[in-house]
């Protein structure tokens, strides 16, 4: 090998299709997609967001996730 060459690299995210069924792997790509993040990314970055507004839509999610932990320790109890 030539001190030049490179090796390919595959990078992304790649869903392997059985049978054709093509229905099935899209349903798969997405569910990786999700849990990856990258839509949620991408929504993010589709305009720009100040500090403030950043810091004030963290606040409002934490306040959420306390109120729905609340009321599931309520009904737990």
């Amino acid at each position: 090998m030539s001190k030049h060459a490179k090796e390919q690299v595959v990078r992304g995210t790649r869903v392997e299709i059985i049978n054709n069924d093509i229905a099935k792997g899209l349903r798969k790509l997405k569910k990786r997609l999700a849990d990856d993040g990258l839509m949620q990314e991408l929504r993010m970055r589709e305009s720009f967001e100040s500090k403030g507004t950043k810091r004030r839509k963290a606040k409002e999610a934490a306040t959420r996730r306390f109120k729905k932990q609340r009321i599931k320790d309520a009904t737990n109890w």
